[in-house]
């Protein structure tokens, strides 16, 4: 008897817990995408608020109206994206925003472009709606980087998506803001959907971050607060798009999880409001963890391109399988690059959401093995 489905068999586990649940307790986790800071206290004391005060029922399918509001504004000013709030629902972290939207958008058969090398789970979405991945290959030669050109080399006639991450898990890119508009526009003439997975927007330096959905109707902006305010365990994301669009998703959405914690969107909606100084000190941090590994790395002869966004370094290595084991050997656990995607196949990810101190020691760690 065939217990699984057929659509679940083909499913790969991920390859970053699995390297993430080997880890022995003395070991400098360097797999994981988790900011180690601690959730800012004033968000923390609106949550514990709003369980005081009983907040503990079903909110509307979309989400906390107030926070459809803050959402929208925050919208409107950071990303020139004109929505209303019931263009937009509240999810269960990006990654459901994510779920949703192809389950909604896609047909089995149809082609969805995914970056190479991308976020592990992209593929699989893709693979448990019935749909086809095209990987749109982005090369060290431009920093990982994705063009237009790069697009326009995977179209296919049976196109009905992309899947675009920037700031890029696991390469760190940001991309420019000629090519979000050249493939905003692409999208508009060729009639695909942009699914633009923004949720390091905040985690970014020395750069402009810019939205898909400022350009083109054919967008569903995906975000959350997991990442910029250290609150992965809450699981709070939202998309946005047109209200053709965003009717379809909510079919998904509704029927899947109904809605999420209203507490927690409470909790949510300050971390809009207030001060934005926790950002803007942890992005700080970030940068200065991000310019200690790459300069150990390529200290040591491991080719490092310095990213832009996001806390993820993507090193070059001759035999990134056997070095991701010798690392565990020194109690460092890495990722190798070829989970996500072919173009990876040559490098590792690290994450550098670690503490300063972390990092100087696993740099010590790796050198032993470089």
């Amino acid at each position: 008897m065939n217990i699984g489905a057929d659509r679940v068999s083909q499913i790969n586990l991920s390859q970053v817990r699995k390297m993430f649940e080997q880890a022995s307790p003395t070991a400098i986790n360097l797999a994981l995408g988790e900011p180690d800071f601690d959730t800012p206290k004033h968000i923390l004391e609106s949550l514990t608020n709003a369980l005081n005060d009983n907040r503990t029922h079903y909110s509307q399918n979309k989400g906390e109206p107030v926070l459809r509001e803050s959402i929208a504004k925050k919208l409107d000013n950071d990303n020139n994206i004109d929505v209303s709030s019931d263009d937009i629902i509240v999810t269960v972290g990006a990654s459901e925003a994510l779920y949703s939207s192809i389950q909604a958008l896609v047909n089995p058969g149809d082609d969805v472009l995914i970056p190479d090398p991308g976020f592990l789970s992209y593929a699989e979405c893709v693979r448990l709606a019935g749909a086809n991945s095209v990987p749109v290959k982005s090369s060290r030669d431009n920093e990982f980087k994705t063009t237009v050109e790069d697009v326009q080399n995977a179209l296919t006639a049976e196109t009905k998506a992309i899947v675009i991450n920037s700031p890029c898990n696991p390469t760190g890119a940001v991309m420019e803001k000629e090519d979000i508009k050249a493939i905003s526009d692409l999208a508009t003439d060729e009639e695909f959907i942009v699914l633009s997975d923004e949720i390091y927007e905040k985690i970014i330096y020395d750069k402009k971050h810019y939205s898909f959905q400022s350009f083109t109707d054919n967008a569903v902006t995906i975000n959350g607060f997991s990442k910029a305010y250290a609150m992965t365990g809450l699981r709070v994301g939202y998309c946005a798009s047109s209200p053709e669009i965003i009717d379809e998703i909510l079919k998904v959405h509704q029927y899947n999880v109904a809605c999420i914690d209203t507490a927690t969107q409470i909790a949510c909606n300050t971390a809009l409001n207030s001060s934005q100084d926790c950002v803007y000190q942890m992005t700080c941090e970030f940068k200065k963890r991000r310019d200690l590994v790459v300069n150990s790395l390529n200290d040591m002869g491991l080719d490092c391109v310095m990213p832009d966004g996001a806390f993820y370094v993507f090193f070059h290595a001759d035999n990134p399988e056997e070095f991701v084991k010798k690392a565990v050997k020194e109690d460092v656990i890495l990722v190798p690059g070829g989970a996500f995607g072919e173009e990876g196949k040559e490098f590792i990810r690290l994450s550098y959401a670690q503490s300063y101190d972390n990092l100087e020691e696993a740099m010590r760690r790796l050198e032993r093995i470089a």
